[in-house]
């Protein structure tokens, strides 16, 4: 008696030759949505390998954690509130180079940190810098608690911008750039990335000041 249902010759290795089409088509396309996914970031800045370098270069004793990188990173559109609650973003300080910390009040390294980059910004904040500090408390009492840390500490020249929804630094997170407070990036005038510090620094020494100098010196 015949077998109806019997494979015909060869068609078990059509469906294996289909069946390897398909999941090799599946990869290209994650791996080509993947790519699309992040190539704006990636191109939203030219790469900067000579900045990046110059800004490595000068990150030494207390600064030696701070790691060049230039890679192409923008950070234009990374948005947060000033004091009043306005929308800010760093496209609103083109023209300037600038040390964006994120801190919280609950962060001890931050509150640290703080009195020496009140000091740097005392010293080098003008026209062409900024000592750029972006507070993450979250919740409807974050920012609060953010101004009365800065009031209690009389700082001279650090402002109150903060996010509390802590987007900003989810942002940097998804790009595997900071993992944790303090964080700190090192933008040119255009908000492109030359240079990334994961944790606290002393940036109130000669060290810190070199990393600034160098960072002026650079042409936007």
């Amino acid at each position: 008696m015949t077998d109806t249902h019997a494979p015909r010759p060869g068609a078990s290795s059509r469906v294996r030759l289909l069946v390897t089409l398909g999941v090799a088509g599946l990869a290209v396309a994650i791996a080509a949505w993947v790519w699309l996914g992040n190539a704006g970031q990636a191109k939203e800045c030219p790469v900067q390998a000579e900045a990046a370098a110059a800004i490595d270069a000068a990150a030494v004793g207390e600064l030696a954690g701070l790691n060049g990188t230039g890679e192409g990173r923008g950070y234009a559109s990374l948005v947060f509130k000033d004091a009043q609650g306005a929308d800010l973003s760093i496209a609103d300080f083109k023209g300037k180079a600038l040390l964006v910390n994120f801190w919280a009040s609950w962060c001890v390294p931050c509150r640290e940190e703080m009195p020496a980059l009140d000091a740097l910004a005392s010293k080098y904040n003008s026209d062409s810098f900024m000592v750029l500090p972006i507070n993450l408390d979250i919740g409807e009492n974050g920012t609060a608690k953010a101004r009365k840390f800065l009031d209690d500490n009389q700082f001279a020249t650090l402002p109150l911008y903060a996010d509390n929804s802590f987007a900003a630094f989810d942002r940097l997170k998804q790009q595997a750039v900071a993992i944790g407070l303090p964080a700190t990036l090192i933008l040119d005038g255009n908000g492109c990335e030359l240079a990334v510090l994961q944790g606290p620094a002393e940036w109130n020494t000669p060290d810190g000041e070199a990393v600034v100098q160098a960072l002026t010196g650079l042409r936007s």
